[in-house]
């Protein structure tokens, strides 16, 4: 962990500013991953601890680390990519930035000890949330060396001859092209229009959520994956040939609702339902409010500060709880502190990591609504205190 931020406040210091708190939880969590992994030893550092149902042992324990890498930089990239700021802030991202360009570099090179997996199944998800990272930050891409960047489109073509689970994994490959489409690589459309397609004609269901495949499911899935994925597929795309323009206004106002939905979901002391698989995955439940407050392109039933506040009350309750990291600073598998009978068959140390995604806010400068309006209590927090608020409606479309 970086001293740039510390975690403690010194005494009679002035209480922290939400953005220092979001900035002490980043580096808490995304810390030991790339800090480790820029210096070739991540596997040799950080704990790979199983769910108790595991079904693969072997595999999932060498993916692990690409788990936490992919998920980290998916949720910090966005921060990574912005310039200025306090100069404290200043600070801790040249030292993020200066770890992610030497992490990249390690994880895809076949001579490095923390060279990555990925041929496999799971490989493919975590590949495409480095991915994702990468499209998120421009500033990374360019920086990195030609060789490392031939060696990152060699690990991403490896993808390739895993077959996706009929899910959102279609959406996986999807994105691992929709990357080469950014950047200007040769890319395979078929793989963005099958995972387009499925979900957009096939795969909605209502009131701003998709099934996840044929069968629809109550838990974080349009969240953890789905709509963030769509929206920057669809972005990305869109920019380079308009294929999908035509679907762009029905998706806007399918996020916008899931986001009112997602922001209703938090408690009025930072709690949310414990519904669905992948619960182990924290404020990545929240992945979705936290994209569409990046993109600005929050609902206007939602002020920009509200959802902070939301958020910030999410990131208190999920990452301060006692138990939430081991004495080394790595994350334990639970929700709140350590829960190991929240873990499915899948979920390893590294799954944990996709509690990166909450952090896309800090992507916006201190200046923006976000960060620069009061404090505002979200729809919970007012009900829950006997204040009025909006009442709800579901999302039509015609």
């Amino acid at each position: 962990m970086s001293n740039a931020v510390q975690g403690q406040k010194k005494k009679n210091a002035p209480a922290a500013t939400d953005r220092q708190l979001w900035l002490r939880h980043l580096d808490m969590v995304a810390g030991p991953v790339l800090a480790n992994l820029a210096e070739n030893k991540l596997k040799q550092t950080m704990p790979v601890v199983l769910s108790d149902r595991i079904d693969n042992k072997a595999s999932r324990t060498e993916v692990a680390y690409l788990e936490a890498f992919g998920r980290v930089m998916s949720g910090i990239g966005p921060w990574l990519n912005l310039e200025g700021g306090a100069a404290e802030e200043v600070t801790l991202r040249h030292q993020y930035r200066q770890w992610a360009l030497k992490a990249v570099a390690n994880a895809v090179n076949p001579a490095a000890r923390d060279y990555l997996q990925w041929q496999g199944g799971q490989p493919l998800v975590d590949a495409s949330f480095l991915a994702l990272g990468l499209v998120r930050c421009p500033w990374l891409w360019q920086n990195l060396d030609p060789q490392v960047q031939e060696q990152v489109v060699t690990a991403f073509r490896t993808t390739r001859s895993t077959v996706p689970v009929y899910s959102n994994w279609i959406l996986f490959s999807g994105m691992i092209e929709t990357f080469f489409c950014k950047y200007g690589i040769d890319y395979d459309a078929v793989r963005v229009e099958y995972g387009v397609r499925e979900f957009t004609q096939h795969w909605y269901v209502g009131d701003g959520l998709y099934s996840d495949g044929m069968q629809f499911a109550l838990d974080y899935y349009n969240s953890y994956v789905i709509q963030p994925y769509l929206a920057t597929i669809l972005e990305v795309v869109n920019t380079k040939n308009k294929k999908y323009q035509s679907y762009a206004p029905t998706l806007d106002k399918i996020t916008k609702r899931y986001a009112e939905i997602q922001e209703r979901l938090i408690n009025a002391d930072g709690s949310f339902p414990v519904l669905g698989r992948s619960i182990a995955y924290r404020a990545g439940a929240f992945h979705h409010l936290a994209d569409m407050a990046m993109r600005k392109q929050l609902p206007e039933s939602l002020q920009p500060a509200q959802v902070r506040s939301a958020l910030t009350a999410v990131l208190r309750k999920t990452l301060e709880a006692p138990g939430t990291f081991t004495k080394e600073g790595w994350l334990n598998i639970g929700l709140y502190g350590q829960q190991p009978n929240l873990a499915e068959f899948y979920i390893t140390t590294g799954s944990l990591y996709l509690c990166a995604t909450a952090f896309l806010p800090l992507g916006l400068p201190e200046t923006d609504d976000f960060w620069a309006k009061p404090a505002t209590p979200w729809t919970a927090s007012k009900v829950w205190n006997g204040q009025d608020a909006p009442a709800d409606h579901a999302l039509e479309l015609r």
